[in-house]
């Protein structure tokens, strides 16, 4: 019995060291303190929780086509994102950390990734706000993504990086125009922008959303 206690000690304290060791490296980060990385946290989930993504009609319904709201809103970050972040990257206010373009890689990378948004409903991003509020089935997918993490760690050299393919390089989209990187982000970040608004706006209710809306307001 006194094994047990030990053990289940030792394993709190090395998982309490780990915790403040990743404090520490995202303290030593240039990009900012771990105040100001709570702080975007809390921005994030509040937009998340305000635009009602990590609902499973909104993503489910976008892998469908018969919601929109989450191409919109993808589109409009990466468009304002673009052009914030090359010119603060720019002035000295940011930096890139690109990953190496893998086609191979991406492409079963991409389906695997699509296909278990589509079933889960949910993605990195909205699936620990969903936690939050208490979604058992977000958590069960959860544990399912840590062991699917371990897997392929555990696995990576034997299966799945013979799996990628060969690295095509860095390269980011600024780099096929030299000389006119700044437009060429501008050009790319308005665009995109367009992009977001033009998409025709169609939303998936569940029942208590349309419990919420005016009946006027309701779909038939």
């Amino acid at each position: 019995m006194a094994d047990v206690v030990f053990m289940t000690e030792e394993s709190n304290s090395t998982i309490i060291d780990r915790t403040f060791q990743m404090v520490e490296s995202v303290i030593h980060q240039p990009h900012g303190s771990v105040a100001l990385v709570f702080l975007i946290g809390v921005i994030f989930g509040g937009i998340i929780q305000y635009t009602r993504v990590d609902k499973f009609e909104k993503i489910a319904g976008f892998s469908m086509l018969k919601d929109t709201i989450i191409p919109k809103m993808l589109f409009l970050t990466v468009g304002i994102t673009s052009i914030g972040l090359y010119f603060m990257i720019d002035a000295g206010q940011a930096h890139y950390h690109v990953k190496p373009i893998i086609l191979q890689g991406l492409i079963i990378g991409g389906i695997l990734f699509g296909s278990a948004m589509a079933i889960l409903g949910k993605c990195p991003g909205t699936g620990p706000v969903s936690i939050a509020e208490g979604r058992i089935d977000v958590l069960v997918g959860a544990i399912g993504g840590l062991f699917g993490g371990l897997v392929f760690t555990l696995y990576y050299d034997d299966i799945f990086k013979p799996l990628m393919g060969e690295s095509l390089g860095k390269t980011i989209l600024p780099d096929f125009f030299k000389g006119n990187e700044d437009i060429t982000a501008l050009i790319f970040g308005v665009v995109v922008i367009i992009i977001a608004i033009a998409i025709p706006k169609r939303e998936l209710f569940d029942e208590a959303d349309l419990s919420q809306l005016p009946d006027d307001q309701r779909p038939d």
